[in-house]
């Protein structure tokens, strides 16, 4: 998830857990440990970018990270407040806590977990929600409000905390109910209209739970479409993308060629472009505005024959040409409305 939400989250539950006794210490605490694991953004440093995107959520966002850690951070906490009311077993709980939720938080988009990192670099993913979702979110941030305003003596401070931990709480529940509904709806309909396929994907469009974006693979190629819950027909339109994996083969001893296939877990695409570009494209983080263009580039492209042109491209463009029509069309297709049809 994004950085804001694990700090409201983090601060969040330190009040709650060790509020009574830390007063808002807890909440500083609780947002800086729980933001740690994200430390792994500074391999961005040294890394290139195809070993950067395996980095990213790998060690730091294991069970040994968080086993390792929260003695760790539970010993230099015991020594810098000697006098805190905390013994040693409870500042490891206190930021064993953080560090899980962290890490079981992140395993609900599509990038991936290295829950087993370094012992497998199986990724965990549930596709639950999108990597920044105001609807998760901001039930937190008027919690951590409400906590930074009430004195550290304050009543009400713990039903506030309870607050923002239950509705949240409540809502990604809410999201794991979206997703059984989509995905029992996206296997029907491919089984209804005898589409081959061998696995398919789903996951959240940018920051609601409601459209849902959907690969589904075959022996040559995907099936790419979107579904929102509110749609009144069950008529799914795919658009077809070819594999096109043979544009690899002089490539298939490159680094960057075997670290992005194997984050891509077997959900990418190669294309040339118009002007010669040979581009990699992972397909898990959707496309630009794919719900009104079917043809729209897909957000994750990585330049093959131009390493060093790469930056930031989990989410490359993908707000790229986005204006108020742009949003009022999202909202519409959000809402049900076709504004495509299948060819």
């Amino acid at each position: 998830m994004d950085s804001i939400t694990h700090i409201v989250l983090g601060a969040t539950i330190g009040e709650l857990v060790a509020g009574r006794r830390l007063g808002k210490k807890a909440m500083l605490l609780g947002a800086l440990s729980q933001s740690l694991p994200d430390i792994d953004f500074v391999a961005s440093l040294w890394l290139d970018t195809s070993r950067d995107v395996l980095a990213h959520r790998g060690i730091t966002h294991s069970f040994l990270f968080v086993l390792v850690m929260a003695p760790l951070l539970a010993w230099a906490a015991g020594r810098k407040w000697r006098n805190a009311p905390l013994g040693g077993k409870e500042w490891a709980l206190f930021f064993g806590l953080q560090l899980f939720v962290h890490i079981l938080l992140d395993a609900c988009n599509a990038y991936g977990t290295g829950w087993f990192e370094p012992f497998s670099h199986y990724r965990v993913s549930f596709e639950l929600l999108f990597v920044a979702d105001p609807f998760y979110s901001v039930w937190l941030g008027i919690a951590f409000v409400a906590l930074l305003v009430l004195k550290r003596d304050h009543p009400a401070r713990r039903r506030w905390a309870r607050f923002g931990l239950i509705a949240s709480s409540l809502y990604l529940c809410y999201c794991v109910t979206n997703k059984l509904r989509i995905d029992s709806q996206v296997g029907d309909e491919l089984r209804d209209r005898d589409l081959a396929y061998t696995r398919y994907l789903t996951t959240p469009t940018p920051l609601n739970d409601w459209l849902w974006y959907i690969v589904a693979e075959n022996r040559t190629g995907y099936l790419i479409g979107y579904r929102s819950l509110f749609d009144r027909s069950s008529r799914i339109d795919f658009h077809y993308f070819p594999k096109k994996d043979s544009l690899l083969n002089r490539l298939r001893g490159n680094d960057d060629v075997r670290n992005l296939l194997r984050f891509a877990r077997g959900y990418y695409t190669v294309d040339r472009w118009e002007d010669g570009t040979l581009v990699f494209n992972d397909l898990r983080f959707g496309q630009m505005r794919g719900w009104e263009d079917p043809e729209g580039r897909f957000v994750f492209h990585y330049f093959l024959e131009r390493p060093l042109d790469n930056a930031v491209i989990v989410q490359r463009g993908r707000f790229a040409g986005w204006d108020w029509e742009t949003i009022r069309a999202f909202i519409r297709r959000i809402r049900g409305k076709r504004i495509f049809a299948e060819r």
